[in-house]
């Protein structure tokens, strides 16, 4: 049942609804303590009742806590009231991504300096041992400053080791110790922390942008979620799907056994150097993918500064400056 404008969570009053998916419904708040608006993440009744469901929401806020990065949303709080459960987040003002691809494709740089935040937001995540497993325009927020990664409810925590893993509780008992033994208490029952997570005998995530051995069941790893990242710069640059189909089927065949067009079919001026760059991380092997996001950053971070040099705007130009060494040496010899 949605909560009305008004309806007072501990000290966050409901100002309105701004989203609502199957893991919980979002409202603008105010913390009436220090007078700021924030977002309030609410699971549902229907969620709450499912263990499987309450457990992906308890794993967020376990997630979320775990990073801090100016290209990560915050969270601020958990809570829990009258047998609601809440999450308490930075509010963001702005379009999500895919909100912005309904008009079109973005233009080159803003693409790029869009996919550098992200990639330094999954190389953060990573870092802490955390792979987000569902990275899509639609979590990816644009401010007017930056750009923002959104929903963790479907990470996976790596095995990080006891001392990191203590780290990681501690900052959630601080921020709610009702929570966070509630969270550990749930944890003993857990099988394992790495293993596929599924519900319903479904697989989760979005498919347009899931990698291939997501679809077929294997375990994620950061190089799922550099695939993911692949399909959305695609999208970002090209203003297309990276893969499509008439029905599920067709698009998870698509996924499996076909290859994008080269995105300068759609996007004029788009260099080589860039299409390699996310073919490679949409390889159906993920052997054959960037094998960190570290490594991809080194790379995304050289096209960007490339794009001030004279492939830029003549790369017939550049490609005739580079053979006039070889000229020049030919002449010599002569």
């Amino acid at each position: 049942m949605a909560l009305s404008p008004g309806t007072k969570l501990g000290p966050y009053e409901v100002e309105a609804e701004i989203g609502r998916g199957g893991m919980g419904e979002v409202y603008r708040a105010r913390d009436t303590r220090l007078d700021r608006t924030v977002a309030l993440k609410v699971l549902p009744e229907h969620v709450a009742s499912d263990a499987g469901l309450k457990q992906r929401f308890e794993r967020e806020a376990k997630t979320i806590s775990s990073l801090n990065h100016p290209h990560i949303c915050t969270l601020h709080d958990i809570g829990r009231q009258d047998g609601t459960d809440f999450l308490v987040m930075e509010y963001l003002e702005g379009d999500t991504l895919a909100q912005r691809l309904e008009r079109g494709r973005l233009p080159l740089e803003r693409a790029l300096q869009i996919a550098l935040e992200i990639a330094e937001a999954l190389d953060a995540a990573h870092r802490r041992g955390v792979v987000h497993r569902d990275v899509k325009p639609g979590n990816v927020m644009l401010s007017r400053s930056n750009a923002k990664l959104l929903d963790f409810g479907l990470a996976k925590l790596h095995d990080m080791g006891g001392e990191a893993t203590k780290v990681l509780d501690d900052r959630v008992a601080k921020l709610g110790g009702h929570w966070a033994e509630a969270t550990t208490e749930h944890d003993a029952d857990e099988p394992a922390r790495n293993q596929p997570l599924t519900t319903r005998g479904a697989i989760l995530g979005t498919f347009q942008y899931m990698a291939p051995e997501q679809i077929e069941g294997h375990e994620a790893d950061a190089r799922s979620d550099i695939f993911g990242f692949g399909a959305m710069l695609y999208e970002m640059v090209t203003g297309k799907k990276t893969f499509d189909g008439r029905s599920q089927a067709s698009l998870i065949g698509a996924i499996l056994h076909s290859q994008p067009p080269a995105m300068s079919e759609f996007a004029p001026g788009v260099s080589r150097s860039i299409d390699r760059f996310v073919r490679r991380c949409l390889a159906k092997d993920p052997e054959e993918r960037w094998q960190s996001v570290r490594d991809m950053l080194t790379q995304l971070r050289w096209l960007i500064e490339d794009r001030d040099g004279p492939e830029r705007t003549t790369p017939a130009g550049w490609r005739a400056h580079a053979l006039w060494p070889v000229a020049a040496g030919v002449i010599a010899v002569l």
